[in-house]
């Protein structure tokens, strides 16, 4: 048996010494991740304890889970957990399939010319800085000088101060969201449509079916995959929110419909300095979100056969 265990392994050993470069190109960017992705999980034991400063973390004192009986307990709990879900679900709604439209759009566009100019001015929402897009975003609104109140005084209509009133919060975030982020997005999308053959619409043509039954019949199914997929990704930060847009365009008077999990933690942790509870709500939010990804990964698994893993 011993020789005959020398042989299977010999080829193996060989294998592995002839990627030995590869092996060790590898070696930096794995140091990296486990030092600045792994090594600070160590912290969430903050969580658990009375944190101070002056003691460190592993000398402070055991809490268990008080901080989460806490939070739950809080007036801002459920506030802050409805409002996440809220502005989350608006965004899955009406955000995720945007770039998926845009990109079937810009599949029946013919003209070489006018499909890469519409590409070139959607993606470039992508690369504004987020504060000036929120400084325009509260420009465009303002009750005085904002262009929008602008065209509502030449209609007749009283000026509106749109980011005071609650109401009106989850809308501008969904449309501001989704106009910064549908050209780039959509990438994916135009990427996955070049991998359908084109046979299938030459057959289709064949067979009579037009633009929209080919659009239904090849190019839907065909981006079924890569739908599916990114619907698992965004589902796994379904709570994890834009808070540093909401932080630039939230004031008090909004924090109603406003104030998510995330702008709560910032509140608690940097403007409180409790990062002891600030980091126990901020592991709630991240387990929470780990199990809907399995949950989501395990239904698209049995029902399209598409999951992450």
């Amino acid at each position: 048996m011993e020789p005959g265990k020398q042989t299977c392994r010999t080829p193996q050993k060989r294998k592995w010494w002839k990627d030995f470069d590869l092996y060790l190109m590898l070696c930096p960017m794995m140091l990296l991740i486990l030092v600045f992705s792994y090594k600070p999980l160590t912290s969430l034991v903050i969580a658990f304890k009375d944190y101070s400063p002056y003691k460190g973390i592993w000398e402070s004192e055991w809490v268990g889970l008080e901080y989460f009986y806490e939070f739950f307990h809080s007036a801002f709990a459920w506030r802050t957990i409805r409002n996440t879900v809220t502005i989350s679900l608006s965004m899955l709604i009406f955000g995720f399939p945007a770039p998926i439209i845009l990109a079937l759009l810009l599949n029946e566009i013919k003209n070489a010319k006018f499909r890469k100019l519409v590409q070139t001015v959607s993606y470039i929402p992508h690369f504004i800085s987020l504060v000036v897009v929120c400084s325009m975003v509260t420009s465009f609104l303002s009750p005085t000088s904002g262009i929008v109140n602008a065209v509502l005084k030449s209609l007749g209509f009283e000026p509106v101060y749109f980011l005071s009133k609650p109401e009106l919060f989850v809308p501008i975030y969904v449309i501001v969201n989704i106009w910064q982020t549908i050209g780039y997005n959509s990438i994916v999308y135009i990427a996955a449509l070049t991998s359908i053959p084109d046979d299938l619409y030459e057959a289709a043509k064949v067979d009579g079916a037009n633009r929209l039954q080919q659009a239904l019949h090849i190019t839907l199914p065909g981006l079924l995959p890569t739908i599916m997929v990114m619907l698992l990704v965004q589902l796994g930060s379904i709570l994890d929110v834009g808070y540093e847009m909401i932080i630039l365009l939230y004031n008090p008077s909004i924090y109603e419909t406003a104030d998510v999990i995330n702008t709560y933690v910032y509140r608690s942790g940097i403007l409180e300095g409790r990062y002891d509870y600030a980091t126990a709500i901020g592991l709630l939010n991240s387990v929470i979100s780990f199990i809907l990804v399995i949950l989501a990964n395990k239904v698209s698994k049995k029902i399209t056969e598409t999951s992450l893993w």
